[in-house]
């Protein structure tokens, strides 16, 4: 699936799938620790917010929201009326270098196809200050699917694997990983990697 292919797949969905999720679900609460490690006042990205329900409206007022949908961004200037909205495609993000703090990234990366994971993860580390950290979903298993029927359309789904995942971050200059397991948006549980941009990035 390519981009304009994935990117009319969300415009598709994103509705349905904003409004099957459930509200409630401790991985919001990952989101406390993640703003507990940043600064005051900081610059945090969301990438693929779509209505911004479960992670943007939990972040600080002019947080950054990217997403490749144009629906899903209408939806979440609904929800999230005071954060900053750019449609664009996390393997080009549309910020400068050093512009965030953090990086929010709930079941994104792997609607992504894995031979670009590692693009993706130098895309955080540039956009991201040194220091800052990443939380996302770490995908347990190794796949490459695209799964007809889901939320009433078609979604590809694309990951190397769990301990694949984790070496690819530390190779764009991510340290200190650590993982945490909670319930998602879908009702499943669901393992987070946090992940600190040490000072060697990749360039």
């Amino acid at each position: 699936m390519n981009r304009n292919e994935l990117r009319r797949a969300w415009d598709t969905v994103a509705e349905t799938y904003a409004t099957q999720r459930d509200p409630d679900g401790s991985d919001a609460a990952l989101i406390d620790e993640l703003l507990a490690s940043l600064p005051a006042d900081p610059t945090v990205l969301d990438i693929g917010p779509c209505d911004g329900a479960r992670t943007l409206a939990n972040l600080p007022p002019g947080s950054i929201g990217v997403d490749i949908s144009r629906d899903a961004l209408e939806l979440a200037a609904e929800r999230v009326p005071e954060s900053v909205l750019l449609q664009g495609d996390m393997s080009t993000l549309p910020l400068a270098a050093d512009s965030v703090d953090g990086i929010t990234a709930y079941h994104a990366v792997f609607h992504v196809p894995r031979s670009e994971h590692p693009e993706v993860y130098r895309e955080f580390a540039r956009v991201m200050r040194p220091g800052g950290w990443l939380l996302m979903t770490l995908p347990a298993g190794q796949f490459e699917t695209t799964r007809r029927g889901w939320m009433g359309g078609s979604m590809f789904f694309s990951a190397p694997g769990r301990d694949r995942t984790l070496a690819q971050l530390r190779e764009a200059g991510f340290t200190e990983l650590r993982t945490e397991t909670a319930d998602d948006p879908l009702g499943s549980s669901t393992e987070f990697v946090f992940a600190r941009l040490g000072p060697d990035r990749l360039a």
